[in-house]
């Protein structure tokens, strides 16, 4: 079996066999197969595609390039959570302690954030002490003890679409759909998993900006993870503009705790209801959705999932008066008022931009190996629907390196679009894919 033939065979339009995707995978991985030549085929799979059957090949020899984690030792059905990426998306940190407080294990991998996407890892570590380094004995235990651990992927969980991603960022090919969900899937399998819920966005703050390509991706990564017997559901969700109103590391962990105690931004919390009855259902809580709704309500009401925030605190090391004391995070040196230069009904807050403000602020990376400043980042004072007159607050943006002040602040004024008519507030729920 020669590299050449089947890139030439892909190029052709012609369907890859399974023992040929693993002959590439293997030898990519070890090197066997130069960078040249697997860009060459990427670009193939581009313009020409895969079938379903390609894609599931694909997935399945990825996730077995590297560990494979045994998660048997937690007792329970494991439900692990993924969002495809999301401005303000702290849902992760949210949702996990409600769930956990129904006594449904949450054993969550999660990564760093890359540009305008926060990731949950960089969100955590902005708490002082905080570690999201546990060894897989450390994971299980702290998981079987509390009901909840989340930390670090390993250095060699699915290392395929590790080299794999780093040459399609590279030669253009990222935006393939089969590619994203035998990127995302691999993972997920190769985490340990019983069951997989999916939080897809869509819209201008996410890879998929249209609903079409949002439902095909969707529906990929769900026939992939039945098809591989695990129970798999998929939550389309908008990302047209942030979720919640903090956009920044430890300003999302405010509104993160907020959300615990019970004063959660309306957006962020129904998707929150939504992914946690998902997930309550894939672990086999044999309820309807109002009733696993009102008791994941009754956890923030009652203090259990505040109380459960504050035991995974605690179990990874990190500085648990942060929920009474908003002063241990860390802080920005300056603030300064975005103001709405018109009157009107906001029409549109566009994602894309307001992440891209905090991150040029330091708040995300434009490159992997960039810094991350915790405190700076930018919050929303209005949403789409809400009225606003001339001169009244926007947003407040939290800076500390004064360098692209003028910039965020220019980008975040210009997120905002202001009609003369009235906005209807839409659901933030788009479909829901099993």
């Amino acid at each position: 079996m020669r590299m050449i033939d089947l890139i030439a065979k892909k190029r052709d339009g012609l369907p890859l066999e399974k023992e040929e995707i693993d002959f590439i995978i293997k030898g990519f991985t070890c090197g066997e197969i130069p960078d040249y030549q697997m860009s060459s085929l990427l670009m193939a799979i581009y313009f020409n595609k895969m079938n379903e059957e390609e894609t599931i090949n694909l997935t399945m020899s990825m996730r077995d390039s590297g560990d494979i984690l045994d998660l048997s030792s937690i007792k329970g059905i494991k439900v692990d959570k993924h969002s495809t990426g999301g401005v303000g998306d702290k849902t992760t940190l949210v949702l996990m302690p409600m769930v956990a407080a129904l006594n449904i294990p949450c054993a969550k991998m999660s990564g760093r954030g890359l540009g305008h996407t926060g990731g949950t890892i960089d969100k955590m570590e902005s708490i002082p002490g905080f570690t999201t380094s546990l060894s897989l004995d450390e994971f299980t235990k702290q998981v079987n003890e509390i009901g909840l651990a989340i930390t670090g992927q390993t250095g060699n969980l699915a290392p395929a679409d590790k080299k794999i991603y780093a040459l399609r960022d590279a030669s253009a090919t990222v935006e393939n759909i089969s590619l994203i969900a035998s990127s995302i899937m691999s993972k997920k399998l190769a985490s340990g998993a019983d069951a997989i819920c999916l939080d897809v966005k869509v819209g201008s703050g996410a890879f998929m900006k249209t609903m079409e390509d949002a439902t095909k991706l969707a529906k990929l990564m769900v026939k992939i993870g039945n098809s591989l017997n695990k129970k798999t559901i998929a939550v389309i969700s908008e990302m047209d503009e942030p979720l919640g109103m903090a956009v920044g590391n430890s300003l999302e962990i405010i509104e993160v705790i907020e959300a615990l105690k019970g004063r959660g931004p309306k957006d962020l919390m129904e998707l929150v209801m939504c992914l946690g009855t998902q997930m309550c259902k894939c672990a086999g809580l044999n309820k309807s959705d109002n009733e696993i709704k009102r008791m994941l309500e009754e956890s923030i009401a009652n203090g259990s999932a505040l109380n459960k925030f504050r035991e995974f605190l605690n179990a990874q090391d990190g500085n648990v008066d942060v929920i009474n004391d908003y002063s241990i995070l860390p802080t920005a040196k300056s603030k300064y008022e975005v103001k709405s230069v018109k009157e009107g009904c906001i029409k549109h807050i566009k994602a894309d931009v307001i992440g891209h403000a905090s991150m040029i602020l330091g708040g995300g990376r434009e490159k992997k190996e960039d810094s991350i400043d915790f405190g700076v980042g930018v919050v929303l004072n209005k949403k789409r629907g809400d009225y606003c007159k001339k001169g009244e607050l926007l947003a407040t943006v939290y800076v500390n390196d004064e360098k692209n002040k003028e910039q965020a602040l220019s980008e975040v004024l210009s997120a905002f679009t202001i009609v003369n008519h009235e906005v209807l507030k839409e659901s933030m729920i788009k479909k829901i894919i099993e």
